[in-house]
């Protein structure tokens, strides 16, 4: 029997799939579909997805759509990550602080 979609022993006529031989950004757009959690629990997996669920690729994602023009612009962040950790943390009010 094979062991599944993360690779190890067994085999079958088309070969084992070790989910860390995909590209990167492959990786980290499958992880932008789950949440933020699950996100920060898969860079755990391997240094692989340690990397891709740390892009900014996955992080804007979970970022609403017109975060651009709600964030002060004297606010500066270094990634996405640290954009969304820093918007949980710390609320910024928008549309004249109804929002």
């Amino acid at each position: 029997m094979g062991s599944g979609v993360g690779g190890g022993g067994g085999g079958n006529k088309y070969g084992s799939l070790n989910l860390t031989d995909l590209p990167q950004d492959c990786i980290a757009t499958v992880i932008s579909f789950t949440s933020p959690r699950d996100a920060c629990r898969l860079s755990l997996v391997s240094t692989t997805f340690k990397s891709a669920s740390e892009s900014d690729a996955v992080w804007e994602s979970f970022l609403p759509s017109d975060h651009q023009a709600s964030i002060p612009s004297s606010l500066s962040f270094s990634s996405k990550k640290e954009l969304y950790l820093s918007l949980c943390e710390n609320h910024v009010l928008i549309d004249g602080g109804r929002k």
